[in-house]
């Protein structure tokens, strides 16, 4: 029952690499609940992925370190819906999201300097804070 998961032009993922298996939805429902096994459960092995190039890879391994088990695989459950047909393409679209989410590298950060007018406006606000402190100070002599 296992698809391919076509995630864009350059990267699909073969139905060999993924494995699914399902099992019985919590929450209410009666007898449906109780006897169909409709939540569906994805596992796909990130490291021995051959589909994905390193750079992705590694954003992948960085960024979902959270949801990766011990094994390297990627669990994904979906027992949203009440058919197991449903769930199984809601497993799809969550690894399929999680991987355009990684597929672009960040822009990397440009340094600059700050304006001339921020640095101005920086020390006036503290020149200002440092006078109103000074007005706070007790000095002997004078009488309130």
């Amino acid at each position: 029952m296992s698809r391919p998961l076509i995630v864009n032009a350059q990267i699909q993922i073969p139905a060999s690499e993924i494995t699914l298996s399902f099992a019985r939805s919590a929450g209410p429902g009666g007898q449906n609940v109780n006897k169909v096994n409709s939540k569906a459960l994805l596992r796909w092995n990130v490291v021995q992925s051959a589909q994905l190039s390193e750079s992705v890879k590694s954003r992948f391994l960085k960024r979902f370190a959270s949801r990766i088990n011990q094994a390297g695989e990627v669990v994904l459950a979906s027992d949203s819906h009440r058919e197991q047909v449903r769930n199984v393409s809601a497993c799809y679209e969550k690894l399929r999201q999680l991987i355009l989410s990684v597929q672009v590298a960040p822009r990397v950060r440009l340094k600059t300097k700050p304006s001339s007018g921020s640095i101005e406006r920086r020390l006036k606000s503290k020149q200002h804070k440092s006078k109103r402190k000074q007005n706070r100070r007790f000095r002997p002599g004078e009488d309130d």
